[in-house]
């Protein structure tokens, strides 16, 4: 990939801000969210993020079979074929589920090697601006110091992750991000139900006071959950927080944005500064930041979005996992988002250890190597009036995302103070046509000179109704 950095004679003027010193209160409704929710200038400016799925599936042997991600629940099995196939593997490799259950597996959690400091430090280094550890997974095992007892500070490791990332986050000047996945435990859990016991620590890691069915429709869940959700607001006030779900508690959940941006906006002289995502692509994307998981955009979006990937190939550390998307192709799909007014999350697997697969590492330095030479072109920028052009389409919607190839005719564009960034997404092999740019197009400004980033040598270059 290279970039072509095309100065034009006249500078993009940025949005002027408001006048209004305070923003009016949030009202719980999605109609209210939409009028009042902002995206701030850190989530848009910074782009690139790094996602961290890593508990106690990271403590299950590497060598396992394909888990779908969901460990916990299909070692239980149930009617699917990998879940029945993973319990078999369970079944021979620990014992029956019904004598060596989830919980344990948590003794094997230690987290012997983790080092935040170190961690957060080498994703600065590859170009992250922002970090989003998982704080709980559908497993309903907290990675902090909660009230609930099944909890990292108490149990496996018995570390406070959340509080060590923070500060190792803080450290290193980035922003602060959390993701949870808890809302679905109640029926994740259903295979393993048959085997918990009343009174036990165990029922309630499994979630056996809620219905596994109509656990959504339970005032006694959707309070639990909302509890467990403001603790980590109030303990870790995260910079971002991200919930990984799709069916609602209606109520409690525009309750926890509203509070969520309410508490910010108190504590900031009536201006937001943090980010709620989550990924229903049902709702109204003005209320919240849209979190595009494994998907992509045809076009530029009118809100600021996140695409998250992961680059494990199974979220979960597994070393007989796959990642589809080539390191080429990851890069170009990055650029492809941040043309169409996303941001970039990449997910990484850590090792059961807290260290990072040579893999995964691997995707990560091609990132920074590529955000050394072109950073100028992806920070700070904003989409242009066109994303870019080329023969590569790219699929609209979640779980859709790219993994061909592209092209030196796949080209996509950023903008920032009067420069147009058009980034060529693929090695040419001849000289290089912007259609897009033709004179008398898009483009109505003179082109003053053009340069190509990183390099010192003087490009050649001309301007027709051809391109």
């Amino acid at each position: 990939m290279i970039l072509l950095k095309v100065w034009i004679a006249v500078l993009l003027l940025a949005p002027m801000a408001s006048g209004e010193e305070n923003e009016p209160h949030i009202e719980p409704t999605w109609v209210s969210l939409a009028e009042h929710y902002q995206v701030p200038d850190w989530l848009q400016d910074g782009k690139i993020g790094i996602w961290m799925h890593w508990g106690i599936p990271s403590a299950v042997d590497e060598n396992r079979p394909n888990d779908g991600s969901w460990y916990g629940r299909n070692m239980y099995g149930g009617g699917k074929q990998v879940a029945k196939a993973l319990s078999e593997w369970h079944t021979k490799h620990y014992g029956s589920p019904s004598e060596f259950g989830y919980e344990n597996l948590i003794p094997k959690f230690k987290a012997e090697k983790w080092d935040p400091d170190a961690l957060v430090a080498f994703v600065k280094d590859n170009g992250a601006r922002f970090v989003m550890p998982v704080a709980c997974h559908h497993d309903n095992f907290d990675m902090y110091d909660s009230f609930h007892p099944w909890n990292s500070a108490k149990m496996g490791p018995k570390r406070d992750t959340l509080k060590e990332w923070k500060a190792a986050a803080t450290k290193h000047g980035l922003k602060f991000g959390i993701s949870t996945h808890l809302y679905w435990s109640p029926g994740w859990f259903r295979p393993a139900r048959q085997y918990q016991k009343p009174g036990t620590l165990e029922w309630k890691l499994f979630k056996m006071d809620y219905d596994p069915k109509n656990f959504i429709s339970q005032d006694s869940w959707n309070e639990h959950w909302y509890a467990r959700c403001w603790e980590i607001i109030e303990k870790y006030d995260p910079d971002m927080f991200n919930h990984d779900c799709g069916i609602y508690p209606k109520t409690h959940f525009t309750k926890l944005i509203s509070e969520y941006i309410n508490r910010d906006l108190r504590d900031n002289n009536g201006t937001q500064t943090v980010v709620f995502s989550t990924k229903d692509a049902k709702l109204d994307r003005s209320a919240f930041t849209y979190n595009l998981e494994r998907g992509g955009a045809r076009e530029i979006k009118p809100e600021p979005r996140m695409w998250a990937t992961d680059l494990s190939g199974g979220w979960f550390h597994r070393a007989t996992a796959t990642n589809k998307m080539s390191i080429p192709v990851m890069v170009a799909n990055g650029v492809d988002a941040i043309s169409k007014n996303g941001v970039v999350m990449l997910n990484i697997a850590l090792r059961e250890d807290g260290t990072i697969p040579e893999k995964q590492a691997a995707y990560l330095t091609a990132f920074g190597d590529f955000l050394q030479v072109n950073g100028e072109g992806i920070y700070d920028t904003r989409p242009w009036k066109t994303f870019g052009e080329g023969p590569l389409k790219v699929k609209d919607g979640r779980q859709g995302e790219n993994y061909a190839e592209f092209s030196q005719d796949d080209i996509r564009f950023t903008t920032k103070d009067g420069v147009l960034y058009a980034f060529v997404l693929a090695p040419p092999t001849s000289e290089i046509l912007i259609k897009t740019l033709a004179s008398g197009g898009l483009l109505e400004d003179e082109i003053v000179n053009i340069s190509l980033m990183g390099s010192e040598e003087t490009m050649n270059w001309k301007r027709s109704t051809a391109g």
